[in-house]
């Protein structure tokens, strides 16, 4: 049982990283914006420390994503995404037409961060 948990922590301290690395933040912001010092933070991201809700909740905020999106963030997607997308233009020269059944709810999720970066990057 402490294995399992122990591989939880891990997993949602690397999906914090990953959604961080995505929006192109340093711990440093996150640290400041968190009001932690950066030692704090990267503890979190290193999975050393037990997350309370309210703080991920907070972090979620200042990635600007939902807790969800966190917790079932999933790496390979994100990459299946690109792949896709390119493979998709390349069809348009082809004459397939794009299936909108195709896209999934990670390429939706992804898009939408994508949008909430470049409004925050125009402010």
């Amino acid at each position: 049982m402490l294995n399992v948990e122990f591989v939880e922590i891990k997993n949602l301290s690397s999906n914090i990283k990953k959604c961080r690395e995505l929006k192109n933040f340093t711990r440093e912001h996150l640290a400041a914006e968190l009001d932690m010092s950066l030692s704090g933070y990267s503890k979190i991201e290193r999975g050393e420390i037990d997350l309370t809700v309210s703080k991920l909740q907070k972090i979620a905020n200042v990635l600007q994503v939902s807790v969800s999106e966190i917790l079932d963030f999933d790496a390979n997607s994100i990459f299946k995404i690109q792949n896709n997308m390119e493979t998709q233009s390349s069809r348009k020269d082809s004459n397939i037409p794009n299936n909108p059944n195709t896209v999934d709810i990670y390429t939706k999720k992804y898009i939408l961060m994508l949008e909430n970066e470049i409004e925050r990057l125009k402010r």
